[in-house]
């Protein structure tokens, strides 16, 4: 463990700031698309009806996430082999270029099947530099932290809470004070067109930040993609397991508007609410999650996060569909938020510690993006599909569960590990 002193406390806190803003313009960009996803499909893929202009939406959306393990595997080798800084800037760049190409697409009026194409290009960059980003600033906050590496490795997670609310609360004020014809010509674009600018303020702090000592002073490995495919295959699986309840928790949330305007017939407006609750619940709640699983143990705060899913999630759906109203809409969505920030919050120092630090970019950064991949990047698909085909609107609980046995199973797997706690 570090020395503690008041200078790696000073740096510790830089890149908190540095590595939130990245998460922040990630998670940002992400959650306004799945948010407002019946106004791009309505912009971008006309030709599709009801839930089949949907589900084209939303498999845009899942096809972006084909390329994070590629993005992993390439952006996070480079980390391990040039330095984290270094990774961090690229990362970010892309980001912006993603999110630049998205605000700027024209519709389908505008120039037909193309339009979607665009919305596709701008998904792949954006999953291409997102799946190095978590993998990346996750290993550098806590390379960075001289002691209390859960509490400042969960500042990644508690960016993500702010993102969500700000990305609800552009949702909530868009779609309950701009006229609709508004709304889907040009209002769409302007939580887009905010999170570009958030790119340039990160590129500045990301620039002044040093290399951590862990890398500038530890051993080299010059191949890691192959070092983490064949020697740590094992905690790849078991860690993209883990990921599970985290990443599906976070779909669900953002999926509660599709939810409430196409088969509730509660207005879209009450989910966003909810969203911006279970966002703060986030940004606020998660460094006290960190700061309790640096006591007790990152893995044992998951189990206890992950038995809550499996426990709540039929009743959740129960009592929201028995009763739509915006009361139990926003309830449903804020205790999957609680659920979300106790499970999500330990995730990033259980996984650092799952690898040697000549690795620890790589094999973090491709864990969590399989994980998130395989789980989370279909989920808005998967819970479309589920709902279409049984005409249960209770069956996005039954996913919900099965994904929380998943992670039960590699919690159970990651705990045997050495230096996993």
């Amino acid at each position: 463990m570090s020395t503690v002193t008041p200078e790696r406390i000073a740096a510790a806190r830089k890149a908190v700031i540095s590595s939130s803003i990245g998460a922040a313009l990630e998670w940002f960009d992400i959650i306004v698309y799945a948010s407002f996803a019946v106004v791009i499909a309505k912009n971008f893929f006309p030709e599709g009806s009801g839930s089949s202009g949907l589900l084209l939406t939303f498999a845009t959306f899942a096809i972006s996430y084909v390329v994070r393990p590629l993005g992993g595997l390439l952006l996070g080798s480079y980390g391990d082999r040039h330095g984290r800084k270094k990774a961090l800037t690229v990362t970010l760049l892309l980001m912006m270029v993603g999110t630049i190409l998205m605000a700027a697409a024209p519709t389908h009026d505008a120039i037909g099947a193309w339009a979607g194409l665009i919305i596709l290009l701008s998904r792949l960059v954006q999953g291409f530099s997102a799946g190095a980003e978590f993998g990346t600033a996750t290993t550098f906050l806590v390379e960075t932290a001289p002691n209390r590496r859960a509490y400042y490795a969960s500042w990644q997670i508690a960016s993500q809470g702010a993102s969500m609310f700000l990305a609800s609360a552009f949702g909530y004020v868009l779609f309950t004070y701009l006229p609709e014809e508004d709304l889907y010509a040009w209002g769409w674009r302007i939580p887009f067109i905010i999170g570009i600018l958030v790119g340039p303020v990160g590129l500045y702090i990301r620039a002044r930040l040093s290399e951590t000592e862990e890398f500038s002073q530890g051993p080299r490995e010059q191949a890691p993609v192959r070092t983490v495919l064949t020697r740590h295959i094992g905690r790849v699986l078991a860690g993209a397991a883990c990921v599970g309840v985290a990443t599906l928790s976070v779909y669900l949330i953002l999926y509660m508007p599709t939810l409430a305007t196409k088969q509730l017939g509660v207005p879209a407006s009450a989910a966003y609410l909810g969203g911006a609750v279970a966002g703060l619940v986030t940004l606020v709640g998660v460094p006290f999650v960190g700061m309790l699983a640096d006591r007790v143990g990152p893995a044992r705060v998951m189990t206890w996060s992950a038995a809550a899913a499996l426990v709540l999630a039929w009743p959740l759906f129960q009592v929201l569909v028995g009763s739509p109203t915006v009361f139990t809409l926003v309830l449903v969505t804020v205790v999957l938020g609680v659920i979300m920030a106790f499970y999500f919050g330990p995730l990033p120092a259980l996984l650092t510690a799952m690898y040697p630090g000549e690795v620890r970019t790589t094999g973090v950064s491709v864990a969590y993006n399989v994980g998130v991949t395989a789980i989370g990047g279909v989920a808005p698909l998967v819970l479309t599909w589920l709902i279409d085909v049984t005409g249960s609107l209770n069956s996005p609980s039954f996913y919900y569960i099965g994904v929380a046995v998943i992670s039960l199973v590699g919690l159970s797997f990651a705990r045997r590990m050495e230096g996993v706690n």
